[in-house]
């Protein structure tokens, strides 16, 4: 939220993109709708079509370790390294389907190790466990108790999978063998079996099939409660099974690059595929004969169970990070789910399948969608498009991300589409190690990055038609870049220009840790012919020694003639874009500089410390830096205007906001806003140096900081993975402020009339609301020092009595606050005690005690002790009195006091 001050500056988080997934498992239902995801020690779940969080499960302080759900979407089961696991209700909440309401039904200990995989079967009744002891159990989910204990592993287990039979097993001689040789490996938990009764047809056939690290397979019959097979052929650990009821085979994957078809009429090898690549998931595609395999590679393939030959066309190998580790899919799907190791979701088509002949090849599965579980560490982030529609992201890759800000028109197509607002709309490939930097134009349709693999990188986007292209290549630098900068103007006149993406930047700046800065002309790139293909070169129009450490951020002005270098070296330097010489040095900072930023055109003059306005006609510079400090810098004279400290870490990001209109603001204000390791971002006056309002909605540094100028909506992004759209809310805030304060006045009138009128129900009730403590004294003490007091009254007055006997909850305790303050100081402690003597005397003990947990006992316990005060001076002057009572009777009877109450002459006695 935005802590704000008089200058009534408010901005809150309109909207955010969050993580979702950070490894683990994921799970969907039978409808494709609800994906439940792993993020650390809790579990997300999220609408598979819109995108929208339907809840967010909080964790047991462990992370999670496995995750299913079941396919009606009924329950949710999670397990985590602490040994527990815990079921879930899942229904709709009072929203409707927008969320979920998960309810906690129990937690249990399934295990003396932690669960390393979980399995549900179709009719989501029965949940399969498998630990790292070697041991199975089965659980009836609604009961919550195990129906099945199955030992026989010796590792770890790997693998589950429930399936039913179509036929009967005929195993033989060594299956009989077999039988007798694990019949004591089997052990029965209790009487109940969850409706799998031996000798029940309807249930005889359930089974499930168990893998473990030492590369074995069992299938287990439920009805039996016994080993029925031991599958011995691979050597390594099986990572996944499927079962094809149409054609009675089992597939099971490994990672020693092989997958196995096994006839599940006598459980014997059918035919071995090679795979030649560690595969982690498996399965058939619907009712067919073809199976999918996802492995090390990060390729999807499919094969011809009946030839064991790979149907998918020859695809090349992902990178780093692209490992497919589980793939998702059940026959009520159109599409396969790809779970990758660098958190990534991409959702493929199976439309192509059903079109294919026998023996005939396909091209790869069409990719329909990529959800990026997680955006990592934001280093950078831009408005891209004319239209500002799409969010460049840097996310600690070598990839940009493309991601929507406006959901597109519903899509007929069975096959989630993913328009929704912060959907992946497109992944920008071609660096070779993370992105550091990026920057877009004027028009937001050529977007530029730099990296650690020395190079920038020129990209255009055409949204309208689907087009995010890598236009050229820029090599020379020594070391990584850090900073790089677009003109921001175009190369000719608006009124000339075709098109944006028909007109180039006119130049590329680039700042590198080699402490050097490159200008690049973007003319259309020459090409050259390699090995490797046709690939675009430019050469640098001039390069210069910039600083003495590296450079961190380049800003160019906004008529293209000025372009500022902020480095390591804690100077800012100012240079002519088209000479490449430096104009002015701003030194200053104790740290180095992580930010800087020219004035937009038109800014109005700023005010420095000392006193009057100072000249900024040459232009003005903002900048942000390590020493926990934003200093406003004239060009001028390269002085420092002004210094703005408030953050408690390094800025790393500042910029200049929109200008307000005149209706907004009651003086020209010049909004600035800044983003540091602290977590927070900060809105500033540059005319008075006092920060405006603090946004906090970040765990960790805020990298990135940028605005939308049509909307002067403010979006951050940080460390925690988190982006934050800030709405600005000033006019609003204003309006409403203005609006209350409207009505204060109007109500306080009110209760002077209502005073004035002798209305003390109305008058005690609203002042009460208005919190009006000194109104409301007033009020009491006429009642109090009522002379003489009505009779059978409490306070003084019935009327006031039965104002005090129907007050709420709320109004009730507010009053016991006053009385509280009022019962601290003497003179007003009378007024306090008569009106808590009503109180006490017209509510039951039972309604007072109700208010605990609300301030209760903070106010009983400041009572109780000024009462006691107050209680002991009474009774030292009750003391005091009888002295004085005792002195002037004596005094009487010796003639000192007349019987008339004056003073006499005192009898001598002889």
């Amino acid at each position: 939220m935005a802590s704000r001050n008089n200058m009534l500056t408010t901005f809150e988080p309109d909207r955010t993109i969050q993580p979702i997934y950070t490894g683990g498992d994921v799970a969907l239902d039978r409808e494709a709708r609800v994906l439940a995801t792993c993020l650390g020690e809790e579990a997300v779940l999220t609408d598979l079509e819109s995108g929208r969080t339907l809840a967010r499960l909080e964790g047991d302080g462990e992370v999670l370790t496995a995750l299913a759900i079941t396919p009606s979407a009924s329950h949710l089961i999670l397990c985590s390294r602490s040994l527990s696991m815990r079921i879930y209700s899942l229904q709709p909440s009072d929203h409707g389907l927008s969320a979920l309401a998960p309810t906690l039904l129990r937690t249990l200990k399934p295990h003396a190790t932690p669960v390393i995989t979980i399995a549900i079967d179709s009719t989501g009744t029965l949940l399969g466990t498998g630990s790292a002891d070697g041991v199975i159990k089965i659980w009836d989910i609604r009961g919550g108790f195990v129906t099945h204990t199955l030992r026989g592993h010796n590792g770890v287990i790997s693998a589950l999978h429930f399936f039913e039979s179509t036929a009967p097993e005929t195993t033989g001689e060594k299956a009989s063998k077999q039988k007798k040789k694990h019949r004591k490996d089997v052990e029965s938990d209790g009487d109940s079996m969850a409706g799998i009764v031996h000798g029940d047809t309807a249930t005889a056939r359930f089974r499930l099939a168990s893998g473990s690290e030492d590369g074995k397979i069992r299938i287990w019959d439920l009805s039996k409660r016994k080993s029925i097979a031991t599958l011995d052929s691979h050597v390594s650990v099986v990572r996944s099974f499927d079962f094809s009821a149409s054609l009675n085979i089992l597939v099971s994957a490994s990672r020693d690059k092989t997958t196995i078809i096994w006839d599940a009429h006598t459980w014997g090898i059918k035919r071995v595929i090679p795979i030649i690549e560690v595969v982690e998931s498996v399965g058939f595609v619907g009712s067919s004969a073809f199976i999918f395999t996802g492995g090390e590679f990060g390729r999807l393939r499919i094969w011809d169970s009946g030839t064991g030959r790979e149907i998918t066309a020859e695809q090349p190998s992902g990178g780093e990070g692209d490992e497919i580790i589980h793939v998702l899919h059940n026959s009520h799907m159109n599409f396969l789910l790809s779970v990758h190791a660098d958190q990534s979701l991409l959702l493929h088509s199976t439309s192509t399948l059903s079109e294919t002949s026998p023996g005939s090849k396909i091209e790869a599965l069409p990719l329909i969608r990529r959800i990026s579980g997680t955006h990592d560490e934001i280093i950078d982030l831009a408005f891209v498009t004319p239209e500002r529609s799409l969010l460049a992201l840097a996310t600690n890759s070598e990839s940009i991300r493309l991601v929507a800000l406006a959901a597109q028109n519903a899509d007929p197509s069975p096959v989630p589409t993913g328009t929704y607002f912060g959907a992946d709309v497109a992944l920008l490939k071609g660096h070779e190690d993370i992105i550091i930097c990026l920057d877009v134009d004027w028009s937001g349709c050529w977007l530029a990055t730099g990296a650690k693999d020395n190079t920038a990188r020129l990209w255009r986007i055409d949204h309208a038609r689907k087009s995010y292209e890598h236009y050229a290549t820029y090599t020379g630098h020594a070391e990584s870049l850090g900073a790089i900068a677009l003109a921001q103007q175009p190369s000719s006149s608006k009124s000339l220009i075709p098109g944006p993406l028909e007109n180039l930047p006119k130049f590329l700046l680039t700042g590198s840790q080699d402490k050097t800065i490159k200008r690049w002309n973007l003319g259309k790139p020459s090409k050259t012919n390699t090995k490797s293909g046709t690939q675009p070169l430019s050469r640098a129009v001039y390069t210069r020694k910039a600083h003495d450490k590296d450079i961190n951020a380049i800003s160019v002005n906004h008529d293209n003639t000025l372009f500022a270098s902020a480095s390591q070296d804690r100077t800012v330097k100012i240079w002519s874009v088209e000479e490449g010489e430096v104009q002015g040095i701003l030194r200053g900072h104790r740290r180095g500089v992580w930010s800087v930023m020219f004035a937009p055109k038109d800014t109005p003059a700023i005010s420095g410390d000392s006193a009057g306005p100072a000249s900024t006609r040459h232009g003005v510079v903002l900048t942000g830096s390590g020493d926990k400090t934003v200093k406003i810098w004239s060009l001028t004279d390269y002085s420092c205007l002004r210094t703005l400290e408030g953050h408690t870490n390094s800025v790393l990001k500042v910029l200049w906001m929109p200008l307000r209109s005149s209706e907004e603001t009651t003086r020209r204000s010049v909004p600035i806003a800044s983003a540091g390791g602290d977590g927070l971002v900060k809105i500033w006056d540059a005319n008075t140096g006092e920060p405006a309002c603090t946004l906090d909605n970040h765990t960790d540094r805020i990298w990135a900081l940028t605005v939308d100028p049509s909307t002067n909506t403010l979006v951050s992004g940080g460390g925690d993975s988190v982006v934050t759209f800030w709405k600005d809310t000033t006019s609003h805030t204003m309006a409403a402020t203005a609006a209350a304060s409207t009505a204060r006045v109007e109500q306080e009138q009110q209760l002077l009339n209502y005073m004035h009128a002798g209305s003390y129900r109305e008058a005690i009730v609203l002042a009460l609301s208005l919190h009006h403590p000194a109104r409301l004294l007033s009020l009491f003490q006429g009642v109090v020092q009522r002379s003489p007091p009505e009779e059978g009254s409490l306070s003084g007055l019935i009327a006031v009595d039965e104002v005090l006997m129907h007050l709420s909850d709320e109004q009730l305790l507010e009053l016991l606050r006053r009385l509280r303050d009022w019962n601290t100081n003497a003179r007003t402690a009378v007024v306090a005690q008569r009106i808590l003597n009503v109180i006490v005397r017209s509510y039951p003990a039972e309604r007072l005690v109700g208010l605990k947990g609300r301030g209760w006992k903070e106010v009983v316990d400041g009572l109780r002790a000024y009462t006691e005060r107050h209680y002991k001076r009474m009774v030292e002057l009750m003391d005091e009195s009888y002295l004085v009572e005792y002195t002037l009777r004596e005094m009487e009877e010796v003639g000192y006091v007349d019987g008339e109450g004056g003073l006499g002459e005192v009898a001598m006695v002889s």
